[in-house]
């Protein structure tokens, strides 16, 4: 920085420098004319030497000046661009920062909205959720309450089963009782098994005797008694016994338990002229009636040889169906001339819907005829018409005789 009085210059400024070096060669120039003249004398070729160099130095000086003026100019031009440059760059940036701007406001909105959205999702869901869980709850709690009074209704029916069984303990403790348990079981399976008009229940027989139920068999066999019988004191001792001692007398006991069953079923319901020739006893116990054919197998036969037949639920069951298939063929037998009467009947009736049908076949070909002949005269008279319509009054030729079929009325 240089400072002449109250102005102050800047080396760095080419205009600066260019007219220092101007001001530095005008000096070297007066130093020189002035050596110049102090060496006038010397020769007119170091004067003319002198001058034309001073000429040239002029010369560079009016071109250094020019160079100074163009890069003055050049710097002018530089300056002017740089600051066209500046308020270029400016504007580009505020522009730039005005679209930085546009778009994190259109961002922050955006995400406004997608948090606003998110929330208002959120909050649906939790509503779901929860309106789900209050749901769930509710069936949960009157599943919970079905099942409570499921369990509450199954406790009830264990109570009454137990009342049940311990009234069929009561049942099976009297021989009474026993015998009406049985007698009820083989009143159900009878009437599931017969026709209601094909057995008796509680029967008297000729001598006085009661049978349970009496089947009313086409003879042969006849009418066959079935009684029920329930030895259940012996078959009770037989399962509570544990040693082999015991379990052989209470096997005894039972097998002369139900031998005098066979006897009395003999001696009661086997009537010559009135019943078969057999009788039925009745097991209410399947239990039992294993044991007799796994056990007391002579026992079975003993009843076989008296024609009592001991049955169980089961097998009383099977009896009874074949006893319904005896009863049906019986019922067939007596119906046999009501079945043939009824097909003399049915052969007559369809020899006369087979006069009938000869009689409609005869008609419906009459009316055949009847047809063919009108639709040929029909034809005829529409040939006629056309004639007619088209003004041909030329000579009709005869037309030729056709076989007409005259209409009949039908052959009654």
């Amino acid at each position: 920085m240089i400072q002449i009085g109250e102005t102050t210059f800047d080396l760095s400024d080419p205009l600066v420098m260019g007219v220092i070096v101007a001001g530095v060669v005008t000096i070297i120039v007066l130093i020189l004319l002035t050596m110049s003249v102090r060496r006038a004398g010397k020769s007119a070729d170091a004067v003319q030497f002198v001058a034309s160099q001073v000429g040239r130095l002029s010369q560079d000086v009016n071109a250094l000046g020019q160079g100074q003026q163009q890069l003055a100019g050049n710097i002018r031009t530089v300056s002017d661009a740089q600051a066209n440059a500046q308020v270029h760059v400016v504007q580009t940036m505020e522009a730039r920062l005005a679209e930085v701007q546009a778009q994190m406001a259109e961002r922050l909105a955006d995400n406004a909205l997608k948090s606003a959205r998110s929330m208002s999702d959120m909050q649906e869901r939790m509503k779901d959720t929860l309106t789900g869980s209050s749901e769930k709850t509710t069936k949960s709690l009157t599943e919970l309450q079905e099942r409570l009074a499921t369990i509450d209704k199954a406790q009830t029916n264990i109570e009454k089963l137990s009342g049940d069984v311990l009234s069929l303990q009561d049942i099976l403790s009297n021989k009474q009782r026993r015998g009406m348990f049985g007698e009820i079981q083989l009143t159900d399976i009878v009437s599931k098994a017969l026709p209601a008009d094909s057995y008796a229940l509680q029967y008297t027989l000729s001598n006085g005797k009661r049978a349970d139920c009496l089947v009313h068999l086409p003879n042969p066999p006849g009418p066959i008694v079935i009684d029920a019988k329930f030895p259940f004191e012996a078959y009770e001792a037989l399962a509570a016994a544990e040693s082999q001692q015991d379990q052989a007398i209470a096997l005894r006991d039972l097998g002369n338990a139900v031998k005098k069953h066979i006897k009395d079923i003999s001696e009661r319901y086997i009537i010559e002229g009135e019943t078969a020739d057999g009788a039925i006893m009745f097991l209410p116990s399947e239990a039992v009636y294993a044991e007799l054919h796994a056990r007391l197998p002579e026992v079975v036969r003993l009843g076989f040889d008296a024609r009592v037949w001991i049955v169980s639920p089961t097998t009383c069951m099977a009896t009874l169906n074949t006893m319904r298939a005896i009863l049906k063929d019986a019922r067939m037998r007596e119906q046999t001339g009501e079945i043939r009467k009824a097909l003399r009947l049915l052969h007559r009736d369809v020899e006369i819907i087979g006069e009938k049908a000869g009689k409609l076949e005869v008609h419906l070909r009459q009316a055949g005829d009847d047809v063919s002949g009108v639709l040929t005269a029909a034809t005829r008279a529409g040939k006629r018409a056309d004639r007619l319509d088209n003004f041909d009054f030329e000579e009709l030729a005869p037309e030729p005789e056709q076989n007409v079929v005259p209409l009949a009325s039908p052959k009654s």
